[in-house]
């Protein structure tokens, strides 16, 4: 996947992998509504009419400039935006995931959905509290992010099936 000839398409899974956005908060992100200084994109009207802030790392920093600095020269509003500056559209970013996956190698397709799945999944087995991530996934409450414990929850059994010959009963 990262031999990509088009960068922007390596920046845009980058940032659903990193900030666990949903494929319609991406396609509406706007140059001005990323904060290189702070390392957060300000999400405007998403599920629920609700805004919030995601974070993305900062080694994604560089990349995630030198990508808006592209886009300020042709004159784009969006983020992720077409030759005709238009917004990518919800569709177009799902038929990337595909084409990628196939691309790839696999077996089955890789909606945006999944890569949301992955990131607050991973978030939780690595230790970090729903307190946490609540406030970036955008979910409503904390009862909410029930669904990434649960997932985990098939990667507990392989742990648990490696220790438990050792459990002194």
């Amino acid at each position: 996947m990262w031999t990509a000839r088009r960068t922007g398409d390596i920046v845009l899974i980058k940032t659903l992998l990193y900030t666990g956005v949903r494929v319609a908060e991406l396609v509406k992100i706007g140059l001005g509504d990323v904060n290189l200084d702070t390392c957060r994109i300000r999400i405007t009207h998403g599920k629920g009419d609700k805004d919030r802030y995601v974070p993305f790392p900062t080694p994604f920093k560089e990349t995630l400039a030198l990508h808006i600095d592209a886009m300020r020269g042709k004159n784009a509003t969006f983020l992720f935006e077409s030759n005709w500056k238009k917004p990518y559209s919800t569709r177009g970013v799902r038929a990337m995931l595909a084409r990628y996956a196939t691309k790839a190698g696999l077996d089955h397709h890789m909606p945006p959905h999944r890569l949301r799945h992955f990131l607050f999944t991973w978030l939780k087995t690595h230790g970090i509290d729903d307190a946490h991530i609540q406030p970036y996934s955008g979910h409503a409450s904390r009862t909410s992010l029930e669904i990434y414990s649960r997932v985990a929850l098939a990667d507990a059994q392989h742990t648990y099936d490696g220790v438990i010959n050792q459990y002194p009963v």
